[in-house]
């Protein structure tokens, strides 16, 4: 595997998943009463738990992309010239 196959793999990982983080937050922002309507009827949760554990979802998922997708996609950008 070539530096530039590993780019392209960092590329495409670093797009689809910021897309979904950045989905998840639109989303979470406009539906956010539907969600946890829905959430609500699974589990038996307060709307402060809900909100405090949907944040930490959004902010390890955002964490999680820089580290392993975004960092990593810059790296390559750098290494390769």
């Amino acid at each position: 595997m070539d530096i530039y196959s590993v780019t392209e793999f960092f590329k495409w990982c670093t797009i689809i998943n910021g897309g979904l983080l950045l989905v998840s937050s639109v989303l979470l922002m406009f539906i956010q009463d539907f969600a946890y309507n829905i959430h609500s009827r699974w589990f038996d949760i307060s709307r402060k738990t809900y909100n405090k554990e949907i944040y930490h979802f959004l902010g390890i998922f955002k964490v999680i992309f820089i580290c392993f997708n975004l960092t990593p996609y810059l790296a390559m950008l750098i290494i390769s010239g």
